[in-house]
């Protein structure tokens, strides 16, 4: 059975000094869920699997036991080659998904080529109650729509993202600083007029001067821009 073939593989791949260093990454994941897979050994294991015809046993068989069993996935998703697929994949799997190293593993290549039909993919992604969806729409609006595909309407849906999850408003200030270095002009005014809370706002703003994609002249005005913390909560 293709889940038992996989499992045992990536116990023959284990690193156990990697597996510590993993565990320690990412403390709300219980350190008995990591195997110590090292990311290019999953690499090579994924392209290794993409062309076995029981593969969809394994992609079926959720949730999965180990941290490293997500993190193939992930990966096997990313190199699927139909749009049609990959989607129906991605959002069978998602929803399983509890943490922030195995969401912004998946960058599905196929998705390149069909930015048009996923916005309306995004849009849902980003209502999503599931905290890891939401933070996966707004890391497509980054990857995908802020270059040739820009449309500052894409700013907007990520603005309106309504959420108190850490991790998802941490992707809400890096898609920000990252529309400030490729989009000044249309990003800057959500800092203006503080379309962001005050917490998503001072991360935008740290984050953007710790980019080496912004000059220091711009850099030293979004430092005037930085606002008070809301009340209970710390500035970034």
């Amino acid at each position: 059975m293709i889940v038992d073939d996989i499992r045992a593989e990536l116990f023959q791949l284990r690193d156990e000094p990697y597996r510590a260093f993993q565990s320690a990454l990412l403390p709300s994941v219980p350190k008995e869920a990591f195997i110590g897979v090292r990311t290019p050994a999953l690499r090579a294991l994924a392209k290794q699997l993409s062309a076995r015809p029981d593969l969809g046993e394994f992609l079926a068989d959720l949730p999965h036991a180990y941290f490293d069993e997500n993190q193939l996935h992930a990966f096997l998703i990313s190199g699927m080659k139909d749009y049609t697929a990959c989607l129906r994949a991605l959002e069978d799997f998602l929803p399983y998904v509890d943490n922030w190293a195995t969401c912004d593993q998946m960058s599905p290549r196929v998705f390149r080529k069909n930015r048009g039909e996923l916005l309306g993919e995004v849009r849902r992604f980003l209502v999503s109650e599931k905290p890891y969806v939401q933070r996966f729409g707004i890391k497509m609006l980054m990857e995908h729509y802020l270059d040739a595909e820009f449309d500052p309407a894409c700013l907007e849906l990520a603005a309106a993202v309504d959420s108190e999850e850490y991790y998802v408003r941490m992707m809400t200030a890096w898609y920000f600083a990252t529309a400030l270095a490729k989009q000044y002009d249309a990003a800057l005014p959500f800092l203006t007029s503080r379309r962001l809370d005050p917490w998503t706002h001072n991360k935008t703003i740290q984050k953007a001067i710790e980019s080496n994609r912004i000059d220091p002249a711009r850099k030293a005005y979004l430092r005037t821009l930085r606002v008070k913390p809301s009340k209970g909560e710390s500035d970034p």
